[in-house]
């Protein structure tokens, strides 16, 4: 699985760390940025890039941070078929992979410590998307998209 990370000039010691991790498990990882914390880096950015990148194909699943991950996970959101899901809690991270199918993972970095971060990535990565009830409730979402004009907003 290859997966994409983006964050803004002030969360780039969670978003290493974190792809450190997740290069130690075996995952292929790409780094969109930021790269450095005296180069200011607008969350919408990597946000964008992260998300357009999975649209594309070109990765599998995003880990995006932010202060908050409440901004970052709002821009990658905008992105048509993209979901994008804040955690701050392996239960969370756990559910908006089985219930949500989110392709993106979000957190800030000024709300969780690395080795929670580090549980709440793998907590994601292990998940499995659920059907059923949980697949209809995401058609639904798609659904919306497609009221807004986003036709070809489905991505698996």
């Amino acid at each position: 699985m290859k997966i994409g990370f983006g964050s803004d000039h002030a969360a780039i010691e969670l978003k290493s760390v974190l792809l450190e991790h997740l290069k130690s498990k075996g995952y292929e990882c790409v780094d969109f940025g930021a790269y450095s914390p005296d180069q200011k880096v607008d969350y919408p950015i990597a946000g964008r890039k992260v998300a357009e990148a999975i649209r594309r194909g070109d990765i599998d699943k995003g880990v995006l941070v932010c202060g908050t991950g409440v901004g970052i996970s709002l821009a990658a959101n905008k992105v048509p078929g993209i979901r994008a899901g804040v955690c701050s809690d392996c239960f969370t991270a756990k559910m908006v992979k089985e219930h949500n199918h989110c392709q993106i993972i979000a957190m800030g970095q000024r709300v969780v410590g690395t080795e929670l971060a580090k549980m709440i990535v793998d907590n994601f990565f292990e998940a499995e998307e659920l059907g059923g009830r949980h697949a209809k409730r995401v058609d639904m979402i798609t659904q919306i998209e497609r009221d807004y004009g986003y036709a070809d907003a489905p991505i698996k």
